[in-house]
């Protein structure tokens, strides 16, 4: 099922990354292993890349660096892994653009589903569907044959996570949508204190999509419920 996917595995512990790359080929994905930021991107520029796992502690150049390097061309899902467990570091390797986080030493039952879920999201972006289908509110549009995302005409870049909940929220307009049922349909999988993740996401797509993200057209927040589309 996933023979024809590549996992970029990143850390600078050679035990861990051959431990990873165990996990995952028992699970049908193909690895290719680097060790430091600056391998990571070498790779990236030879490779066709599905799914990034990246550890955060690294020589050279660090996880976050090469997650704003990757971000600048790329929308491929990235998973942290760091033995860092404090909310602020998951934030942070959020803010820098990352799809999600594993703090070390993970299940690798975990580590196989949350993989399973980004690449499913990711894999979708390049789907063919049956139909023209575009939603638009506004000025804002979503093309589901092209994932597509614009914004007065302009493309707008989005992650598969971010396209994910825009979507989502999009296709049922009006409806308020707390942190959790967001969680669960975009992440597939039941929610556990995903509060930091989903309001990280939330306020990168309001920073793509609206002119005032401090002041926001299209994606609200309902206070104490969560999170809908307005329509517009």
């Amino acid at each position: 099922m996933y023979s024809n996917l590549n996992i970029l595995v990143c850390d600078d512990d050679h035990e861990i990354v051959d431990a990873i790359e165990i996990y995952l080929k028992q699970d049908g994905f193909n690895v290719i292993k680097a060790y430091n930021g600056v391998e990571a991107l070498e790779v990236l520029e030879h490779n066709e890349i599905h799914l990034i796992l990246l550890d955060i502690m690294m020589p050279q150049m660090d996880g976050l660096n090469a997650t704003v390097r990757i971000r600048e061309t790329s929308n491929i899902p990235i998973i942290i892994l760091s033995a860092k467990s404090e909310d602020t570091d998951k934030v942070l390797g959020l803010n820098f653009g990352a799809d999600d986080y594993i703090v070390k030493p993970f299940n690798p039952l975990e580590l196989s589903a949350r993989v399973k879920s980004q690449m499913r999201r990711y894999t979708a972006l390049g789907s063919i569907a049956e139909k023209s289908n575009v939603i638009r509110i506004g000025d804002l549009e979503l093309d589901k044959d092209g994932k597509e995302v614009r914004v007065g005409g302009e493309p707008v870049k989005l992650t598969a996570t971010e396209y994910g909940i825009l979507q989502l929220l999009m296709e049922n307009a009006g409806k308020v949508y707390s942190i959790d049922q967001i969680y669960e349909k975009v992440w597939n999988e039941l929610s556990f204190a995903p509060e930091n993740t989903v309001s990280v996401h939330i306020r990168r797509i309001r920073e793509k999509i609206e002119i005032n993200p401090k002041e926001p057209r299209y994606l609200k927040v309902v206070w104490g419920i969560g999170y809908k589309i307005e329509k517009i």
